[in-house]
């Protein structure tokens, strides 16, 4: 799952989210220095990305892309899963997108000081564009995969991936809202299971 899923599954707890925001710049065990909730974060974000690249409805939605960006397909679908949330984001949560996401943002800046760089590099990156907000509308997503196409110096096509997400939407959003369900099941129980073990 991509940014706003993750954040999501962290249940509002401000230091599980910047666990789980930051977990993709923290490597192996190295997170021991951060308190007991973050690390919780970091860990519940290990869990849901095995979790989520085991689900068979998952593996489903790749198999619709593979042929076209190969070993790419997983980076893209966490980016339409993340555009169905926030385009449905009034089915999940009663707190409005905007309201949302501007928390989010003044957590991270809050907090910026003690987060890795990496992690403050896309912190910037995604506010001065507003890109969890963004996430709910096709343009947003354009400009994702546009980026995540430059990042690969054009290797991945990702920018192509918009037709696909117009092409194949009610099927995507099909998949999407059933592994999402199973998804906050298995992060509620999980979570709980963390915070026995730290």
């Amino acid at each position: 799952m991509n940014f706003l899923a993750h954040l999501y599954l962290s249940k509002n707890n401000t230091n599980i989210m910047i666990g789980n925001f930051i977990a993709d710049h923290v490597r192996g065990n190295q997170f021991s220095h951060f308190n007991d909730e973050i690390q919780q974060g970091i860990l519940l974000h290990r869990e849901i990305d095995t979790f989520t690249d085991a689900h068979e409805i998952v593996r489903k939605s790749k198999r619709r892309l593979h042929e076209r960006y190969r070993h790419y397909d997983g980076v893209i679908i966490d980016i339409f899963f993340d555009y169905f949330l926030a385009k449905n984001w009034t089915t999940y949560s009663a707190i409005p997108l905007d309201i949302y996401t501007s928390s989010i943002y003044n957590l991270f800046q809050e907090k910026y000081d003690e987060l890795p760089v990496k992690s403050q590099q896309f912190i910037n990156y995604m506010i001065a564009y507003d890109i969890l907000y963004n996430y709910q509308f096709e343009e947003g997503i354009s400009k994702v995969l546009n980026g995540m196409n430059k990042r690969t110096k054009g290797k991945s096509q990702m920018h192509l991936a918009i037709e696909d997400l117009k092409n194949l939407s009610s099927t995507f959003e099909k998949d999407f809202t059933l592994f999402f369900k199973d998804l906050i099941a298995f992060s509620n129980q999980k979570l709980a299971v963390i915070r026995k073990q730290l």
